[in-house]
């Protein structure tokens, strides 16, 4: 039995439809196969087959390089006011950078 075929038309924009038919065309793909394959995954999965992802914060991006440092962490303690207390002499570094920024 031959199953009955449907149009989809989509609007997307020209440099992404060819750059996505250079790769498709490298795996021997065409469009159509594609997009047929991509919702038959959707069916599967009962899902998008990716996460989707919001681009990060620039405060995240921070957080991210400084953690590909591998930057050792260091605990501070806080007195009653909030204000960090450090001992110059045994962290001259993290002192500094609590009086200065």
């Amino acid at each position: 039995m031959t199953a009955t075929k449907s149009t989809l038309n989509v609007k997307i924009d020209r440099s992404v439809k060819e750059k996505a038919a250079q790769l498709l065309e490298s795996m021997g793909l065409d469009h159509t196969t594609a997009i047929d394959m991509y919702y038959r995954q959707i069916i599967t999965e009962r899902q998008i087959p990716f996460q989707p992802k919001s681009g990060l914060s620039l405060d995240e991006q921070l957080v991210t390089a400084i953690k590909a440092q591998n930057i050792p962490r260091k605990t501070v303690e806080v007195n009653d006011e909030g204000h960090i207390v450090v001992d110059k002499d045994k962290d001259p570094e993290l002192y500094d950078w609590a009086v200065n920024g």
